[in-house]
């Protein structure tokens, strides 16, 4: 029987259509939700304009690697936080920001960053200290589908005021 926590997920960047529904159904697969213990998520769910924002309890070892993969394939930029199991894990924070590869960060169970005496002794100052922190405060950017409306009005404005 899998160890389970409870995982929340961010994403953004941009994908074609057809790409998106891919995307829906992998988020499905995973029992992600846009809320915590809400229903099966649907392409219908996401808010354009915004990251894409979600969430579930009970996910074995706290890993949805299929999610992680589709967006590194894909080059979509997102923060990922899995709760730790008693004294087999921690929790942590992933982030990843569309490109290279992602970077993992000790968190507690609110997805607070934290920091250990090894991480201090290797940054060396409190500049560099700072810096882990900034790190990880990565905010992704909204999740757009080619063709959502605000985007075709945004494309519109641009070319007028370059025009």
């Amino acid at each position: 029987m899998a160890d389970r926590v409870s995982v929340s997920f961010t994403l953004g960047g941009t994908l074609s259509p057809d790409a998106y529904l891919e995307l829906a159904a992998v988020i499905a697969a995973e029992g992600l939700s846009i809320e915590w213990d809400g229903p099966s998520f649907e392409p219908s769910h996401r808010r354009p304009g915004d990251a894409l924002e979600l969430f579930a309890n009970e996910v074995a070892w706290g890993k949805v690697e299929p999610l992680e993969t589709f967006c590194q394939e894909h080059g979509l930029p997102y923060r990922f936080w899995a709760g730790g199991f008693f004294a087999e894990w921690s929790a942590e924070r992933i982030v990843y920001r569309g490109g290279g590869t992602p970077d993992s960060f000790i968190a507690d169970e609110s997805d607070r960053v934290l920091i250990d005496r090894h991480e201090i002794v290797r940054r060396g100052n409190i500049e560099a200290i700072l810096g882990y922190f900034d790190e990880a405060e990565f905010t992704v950017p909204p999740l757009v589908v080619a063709g959502d409306p605000d985007v075709a009005i945004r494309v519109g404005e641009q070319e007028a005021a370059h025009g």
